[in-house]
């Protein structure tokens, strides 16, 4: 059962913890990362924001209490609003020049250069991993190919510069004190890439908003939704479906690979561009099932379609493994899983969830969301950060002059 929501004064407890540095990488948009800012900013609603940019549009803003981060040298350059993410090379020097001195306690939101920013002693640096930089790591090739730079002189340079972020990225990562990871899967990345431990507490899922429709949908479509990029394999979803005319699979989302697969779609799949947050949740409650192909750090959109009460079509890795239920680990089923991200993997997965003698269950996937509500994500967040400053505090005990205004 979903707790009660837990008050913004329950981190502010220790007056230690009244002055707060919350380091972001970057703010441009609102995806899942900004979802998990905004709920550490209602823990420390009195924190100052610190990010490589700011573009934030003003919609968005208020989800972040209305602040506005102090920003390094890219928010200057020319075409930065644009292009600020060809300027990859700089990000490292970008973030060390951000003076969080003066801040008891640095929380950093990472999935690329924020756990660098520099901190001194007596300080507690805290990092959220939302990833170590996957460009970096583990999806090299991938971001390779996207860019055009998998041969050639081109890729020489691409090379060079991702093998100079990632001994940079390992040595920023010493600066960081405690991390906490999003999934397991993410525990052992951190653990892969950096040599360290961290907790795990999985990001917030917005069931009060994802809700099951009041009356329950025919539910004949299926439905996926994601940032159309190349290792979300939206392109096999796609494919899966042009075999099978009988059925229809309903696409949301936009990115560069959309005019790629669209091209190749059967009349079966039809597209519905980017649409607005509820109408996203009607998509899913309406959905016979949500289809998800990505190897995702943790992966907030199968959640959101569970907590709808909609069963999930996943691939077996990352952190669909700890999110969706298969039946076997002793939790009720909510999914049916696939082993290979391919169209004949999900064409069989698909099949068998359709010949399942006893259907999922809508109303256990609505339970199993549940599970990771922004109530659970605040209480868990907050008493590790405590934890962590409390044990790391005691070590060093310099006092800590006042932070320069940027």
């Amino acid at each position: 059962m979903c707790m009660p929501d837990s008050s913004p004064m329950t981190a502010l407890q220790s007056p230690a913890l009244q002055r707060v540095a919350l380091v972001h990488d970057w703010l441009d948009t609102w995806r899942g990362g900004e979802q998990v800012l905004a709920e550490v900013l209602e823990l420390y609603p009195q924190a100052d924001l610190f990010s490589l940019v700011d573009f934030l549009p003003d919609a968005m803003r208020r989800h972040i209490l209305g602040k506005h981060a102090r920003v390094s040298f890219l928010q200057r350059m020319p075409g930065a609003a644009r292009h600020f993410r060809a300027l990859l090379p700089l990000f490292p020097r970008a973030i060390e020049s951000l003076d969080v001195s003066g801040y008891p306690l640095v929380i950093s939101i990472s999935h690329a250069v924020a756990k660098g920013v520099k901190t001194q002693r007596g300080q507690v640096h805290v990092c959220y991993c939302l990833t170590p930089m996957r460009y970096a790591w583990d999806l090299r090739e991938t971001y390779l190919d996207a860019a055009d730079a998998l041969r050639g002189p081109k890729r020489a340079l691409a090379t060079a510069i991702l093998d100079r972020l990632r001994r940079w990225d390992v040595t920023a990562s010493e600066r960081v004190d405690d991390f906490i990871a999003i999934s397991n899967f993410i525990r052992e990345r951190v653990r892969r890439c950096y040599g360290r431990d961290a907790s795990v507490v999985y990001p917030p899922v917005d069931v009060e908003f994802f809700t099951p429709a009041p009356v329950r949908p025919s539910r004949r479509d299926f439905f996926t939704a994601s940032r159309w990029v190349a290792y979300k394999r939206l392109d096999a979803i796609v494919e899966a479906f042009a075999s099978t005319p009988e059925r229809r699979l309903l696409v949301a989302g936009d990115g560069p690979e959309l005019a790629r697969v669209r091209n190749r779609a059967s009349a079966n799949v039809e597209f519905a561009g980017e649409v607005s947050r509820e109408r996203m949740r009607d998509m899913m409650r309406e959905a016979r099932a949500f289809v998800f192909a990505a190897e995702e750090d943790f992966g907030i959109a199968p959640l959101e379609a569970q907590a709808c009460g909609t069963p999930v079509i996943a691939y077996a890795g990352g952190g669909a493994l700890e999110t969706i239920s298969g039946g076997d680990n002793g939790l009720e089923p909510t999914g049916v899983f696939f082993a290979e991200q391919s169209a004949a993997a999900i064409r069989s997965a698909i099949t068998a969830f359709e010949a399942r003698a006893c259907p999922i269950d809508h109303d256990a996937c609505r339970r199993n969301a549940l599970r990771f509500s922004r109530a659970l994500f605040r209480e868990r967040f907050a008493a590790q950060v405590e934890r962590a400053h409390t044990r790391l505090a005691a070590h060093s005990a310099v006092s800590i002059s006042p932070a320069t205004p940027c």
